[in-house]
């Protein structure tokens, strides 16, 4: 099984692009379907018709099948390489890893309820959520790359700062939207 190791680790790496990919579009869309359902009959209804179908396709096509193609591929790695469940950076990215399935759980959770035209959430909401899975991929894929000489006080500070820039942005973009909110 040795020699078929990196084809393994490349099909994982494919599918966990393709579960970022459609985590970072699903948050979007909510957002859109947030806001289509506070226009105006019969706008409202157009949007949040084609916004419901839009993300269904995208969460049962792409993201769901390739959550689980990624976890499956993570797993063959693992049993081929069970050293790495010795080593400290694993076990702190496998952490980030079961934050990463929570998060797309909770997302499942809005998708269902939004398919059931149940508004629970700000699109102001929506967007600081919609970085999550920014966070998460920041934090594994340095965890990855740096192994064990990662120094975990930087580890911390950087994530910290990168939210914060986030958090700057998204105040930013709110300020720029409320002066022209076609931007």
């Amino acid at each position: 099984m040795q020699e078929y190791y990196n084809y393994i680790k490349s099909l994982h790496l494919i599918f966990v692009i393709t579960w970022f990919a459609g985590l970072f579009y699903i948050p979007r869309l909510f957002i859109y379907h947030i806001e289509a359902w506070q226009k105006p009959s019969p706008e409202k209804e157009i949007l949040t018709k084609q916004l419901k179908l839009m993300t269904k396709r995208l969460w049962y096509i792409i993201t769901w099948p390739s959550a689980v193609l990624c976890v499956l591929f993570a797993i063959w790695l693992l049993l081929l390489m069970p050293s790495w469940l010795q080593q400290p950076w694993m076990h702190i990215k496998l952490g980030f890893v079961v934050l990463l399935i929570l998060y797309h759980l909770k997302n499942h959770q809005i998708f269902k309820q939004l398919q059931r035209d149940e508004v629970n959430y700000t699109s102001r909401y929506m967007r600081i959520w919609n970085e999550g899975a920014t966070l998460i991929l920041f934090a594994i894929v340095f965890l990855v790359i740096l192994k064990s000489t990662f120094n975990w006080v930087f580890g911390v500070v950087g994530i910290i700062f990168l939210g914060v820039l986030l958090m700057l942005g998204i105040k930013l973009y709110k300020n720029i939207r409320n002066k022209n909110p076609n931007a």
